[in-house]
């Protein structure tokens, strides 16, 4: 290769570089939106299954939130009881299963009763409601990860809320499934405000025991929030969630890498941690399969947790369970169901 060529070569290799540099720089400083918080990926805007598909009685919510969006929830309160003919979808109606095709196994808790106020879901099915029996419950509010939408972690929902008999509240952050608006950090802080404000001005739910529940982003909301409201707050639960998003970024976005400094979404959990107070009970699942979330990220902030003196933290961790199935085991459900008796007792 003569020395002009080589030196178009080299030119041209340069422009090459420079010119993916610069697409890398504006895909993760002005797309990056689109990349933490992919709302419309698996059918996640159109399809949103509710409880009731699964046999659950439910209330669903529409609150607006301090910036004029409007928000979708679903609040399921221990002592609701279907009507009679009111029976689940056979679409949905199936129990949540681990990879063995098992039934995940927990202890059970006290029966559903009916009672005398009757109240409506979105879609029309009434049932009866009993007060009493949901003040003697926790409730846990359910924050999801950044794919799909609220209605695809009702499997989930089922699980704290027929076997372990808790009032279970969940939240459609904006921008997913039927909630307006677009996904954003403060977005999501706004949207989990909203929904702990209206827990905590119902008139049973509000003297029930609150436990956060995240999973991968979600893990980030319920630190986020439970930092800004401690007092309200009786225990945590985050799964495969990160120390920060521009820590996460080469790990999840190898290329750009070299632009997570650029990166405006935050979410620095490994900031807020220490301004939860170490009485508050946390527990920490992580699976050491997770090649979206590095292990080291929950183990961050396992240590961070530490420092801060909290002598009521539970780590577990599932040697062979990657980010999205860590849940679908009987171990996993059996010592979250262990972590919420003892710490509401």
């Amino acid at each position: 290769m003569s020395f002009a060529n080589f030196t178009s070569y080299a030119k041209g290799a340069f422009a090459s570089a420079v010119g993916l540099s610069t697409i890398g720089v504006g895909l993760l400083y002005y797309g990056q939106n689109y990349l933490i918080y992919p709302s419309h990926m698996a059918d996640g805007r159109t399809v949103v299954p509710n409880p009731g598909q699964f046999g659950i009685p439910y209330e669903g919510l529409t609150l607006t939130t301090s910036d004029g969006i409007k928000i979708r929830g679903y609040l399921m309160m221990q002592g609701m009881k279907l009507k009679e003919g009111a029976v689940p979808s056979t679409a949905h109606a199936a129990e949540y299963h681990d990879e063995n095709g098992g039934n995940v196994d927990f202890k059970e808790g006290e029966k559903e009763d009916s009672g005398s106020v009757q109240k409506e879901t979105r879609d029309g099915t009434l049932h009866d409601h009993d007060d009493s029996i949901s003040l003697s419950r926790p409730t846990i509010v359910m924050f999801h990860g950044n794919g799909g939408n609220y209605g695809q972690r009702i499997p989930l929902a089922k699980i704290f809320y027929g076997h372990m008999r808790c009032n279970v509240a969940m939240l459609c952050y904006r921008g997913y499934g039927d909630s307006e608006g677009v996904p954003s950090e403060k977005g999501l802080k706004t949207d989990a405000q909203t929904i702990l404000d209206y827990l905590l001005n119902h008139p049973v739910i509000s003297r029930t025991k609150i436990i956060l529940y995240g999973q991968s982003i979600g893990g980030a909301v319920a630190i986020d929030l439970a930092s800004r409201n401690p007092d309200k707050i009786h225990a945590m639960i985050v799964e495969n969630t990160f120390t920060s998003l521009p820590r996460l970024v080469p790990n999840a976005l190898p290329f750009l890498g070299p632009f997570s400094w650029l990166c405006h979404q935050k979410w620095p959990s490994d900031e807020r941690l220490p301004l939860i107070p170490p009485q508050i009970p946390i527990m920490m699942l992580s699976g050491k399969a997770d090649v979206i979330v590095p292990p080291a990220h929950m183990l961050d902030l396992w240590e961070i947790s530490l420092r801060s003196g909290r002598e009521s933290g539970v780590w577990v961790e599932f040697p062979d369970r990657g980010h999205n199935d860590t849940c679908a085991t009987r171990e996993y459900w059996n010592a979250v169901s262990d972590f919420v008796w003892k710490a509401t007792q």
